[in-house]
């Protein structure tokens, strides 16, 4: 048996003690090296957080995580539709008495009936299977996304994204 000296103990307990904080990523996140959900390109120099969330999209797809990339891409949804009636000065269609915006189900029904845009007939088509894979994800005990389950609806997703930008201005 190896007897370790006073000096090597506390160097193995220091290293223990380091290493889990030198693999920690930033606090911020960290960018995907690939774009394979969303081309940044669609939301680049939109707000801040848009992009961040897009970020999340295509690392988590990277990573292979694709429940939380499911539920990140609705999440943009949401965001990028009240985006839309904010810009337009109608928030006050998709809120409660209180102040506090509808979930998503009625927020794609509002966008869907709202007349002072035109949407286009894709992502008319889009926004209710997009919801639909969210909350399938987000929700569902038994439901566990594959990467097949995105891909169906990349092309979908770019399209929505990129009406919505620019009916809410952001480009």
């Amino acid at each position: 048996m190896i007897t370790l000296g006073k000096e090597a103990y506390d160097l193995v307990k220091q290293i223990e003690k380091d290493i889990p904080s030198l693999y920690v990523p930033p606090s911020a996140g960290t960018t995907p090296k690939y774009q394979m959900v969303l081309p940044f390109s669609v939301v680049r120099n939109t707000r801040g957080y848009i992009e961040k969330v897009v970020n999340q999209i295509n690392g988590c797809y990277e990573k292979g995580w694709y429940d939380g990339c499911a539920v990140m891409m609705r999440r943009l949804i949401e965001t990028l539709i009240i985006e839309c009636f904010e810009y337009h000065n109608i928030a006050h269609k998709i809120q409660n008495n209180s102040g506090d915006f509808y979930y998503l189900k009625d927020l794609i029904a509002k966008t869907l009936a709202e007349n002072i845009w035109n949407l286009g007939r894709n992502t008319k088509k889009a926004l209710p299977k997009l919801k639909d894979i969210g909350d399938q994800s987000a929700h569902s005990r038994r439901f566990i996304a594959h990467r097949e389950d995105i891909d169906k609806v990349i092309g979908d997703f770019r399209t929505v994204v990129q009406e919505l930008v620019f009916l809410s201005n952001l480009k």
